[in-house]
């Protein structure tokens, strides 16, 4: 971003540590806003969807279930994030070395629609680099730990991931490290628990949480597995084409890979069920035969904040008073575009970017 506009309020409060708290925060706090930070949960973010995600960043994968206006948000933060990251007090691990498809030969159908999306999205979407077809040993090339066990594949170059749980700590050790922050964990607030001056804004960023004041909010339950295999060596993020949802594992440091992510209309945040754990570990082991000997590090169960559209909104709930919310299923991958939007409506009512992005601001 060009060198920032005055903000024309000093002081701020922030709903929600997850990740677009955490975030807006941040940024606030560095733009030299006092900000009261307020979270029903602990600083780990045990209650935040962005802690169960598994933070992959593939604008271009994305458009076989997403609108070009998260594509292209997408992009934006692709090139954002690595600005972001270097800002923070300490290293989060951030690669962009593609992501793999591959399918089952049952799959074959389904994987020629969802190649004929992404071939679209890339004739709409002006920058996303082409995906190259992959043969089997055009896989084992670039995978050499899955041989040429699938018949083909697709390389989508550029695209990437970060480590969500690296990046919710640093983001945290370096809201601490600041004088003009406070934080209030365990402390379940709503916007009508504050009147804010002329001079503070409120900005709720609390997922679900703001259910009670945004009444078409809905919860989108996803189910995600932590493995430890150390036997197993993927370069990349790696996409299964499933008839039921899309299938992916994502290699994170130190042997861990996390597996997801049913997709499943229901707020239910009871455990994971077996049908799903199944399909998931399943869908990791067609994929490479290491992972039978994986060690399972957790099943977790969250539910990702969503609007009817399954599209992300900014909204004034009062003249002072902000949310941010509905990052549904993209929230690693929109959250730097999301950012700069909401900073900019908060210092001049008005967002070029989200013109650009075709963002709902209310």
């Amino acid at each position: 971003m060009n060198s920032p506009e005055a903000l024309p309020f000093d002081a701020a409060t922030v709903l929600g540590a997850g990740l677009m708290g955490r975030l807006l925060a941040l940024t606030l706090a560095r733009r030299g806003c006092q900000v009261s930070l307020h979270d029903a949960g602990g600083q780990e973010a045990d209650g935040a969807a962005a802690r169960v995600a598994a933070a992959m960043l593939a604008p271009l994968a994305e458009s076989a279930v997403a609108p070009a206006s998260v594509v292209r948000m997408g992009q934006y933060g692709l090139d954002r994030w690595p600005e972001l990251l270097e800002s923070l007090a300490q290293p989060v691990f951030f690669q962009r070395e593609g992501t793999l498809v591959l399918w089952h030969r049952q799959d074959a159908p389904e994987a020629a629609r969802f190649a004929g999306v992404l071939a679209r999205t890339v004739s709409e979407v002006p920058g996303l680099p082409a995906m190259q077809r992959l043969d089997a040993a055009g896989v084992d090339a670039i995978e050499p730990a899955i041989g040429k066990r699938f018949a083909q594949g697709l390389l989508l170059p550029g695209e990437g991931q970060l480590d969500n749980r690296q990046l919710l700590a640093a983001l945290l050790t370096s809201l601490q490290a600041l004088p003009n922050v406070r934080m209030h964990w365990h402390s379940a607030r709503a916007p009508g628990d504050f009147e804010p001056g002329e001079s503070e804004r409120i900005i709720d960023c609390r997922g679900l949480g703001a259910k009670p004041q945004w009444s078409n909010l809905r919860g989108v339950r996803g189910e995600v597995i932590r493995v430890h295999a150390p036997e197993v060596s993927l370069r990349r993020p790696t996409r299964l084409v499933h008839p039921r949802y899309p299938l992916y594992i994502a290699p994170k440091p130190d042997g861990v890979f996390v597996i997801g992510a049913t997709e499943i209309e229901s707020e239910d945040m009871s455990p994971a069920s077996v049908r799903s754990t199944l399909e998931l570990l399943s869908a990791a082991y067609s994929v490479h035969s290491g992972f039978a000997e994986a060690r399972i590090l957790e099943i977790s169960t969250q539910c990702r904040p969503t609007l009817p559209d399954n599209l992300p909104a900014i909204r004034w709930l009062a003249p002072r008073v902000m949310q941010v919310n509905g990052l549904y299923r993209h929230g690693f991958l929109i959250a730097p575009a999301m950012l700069d939007t909401t900073i900019e409506l908060l210092t001049a009512n008005t967002s070029a970017l989200a013109s650009s992005f075709a963002l709902a601001t209310e």
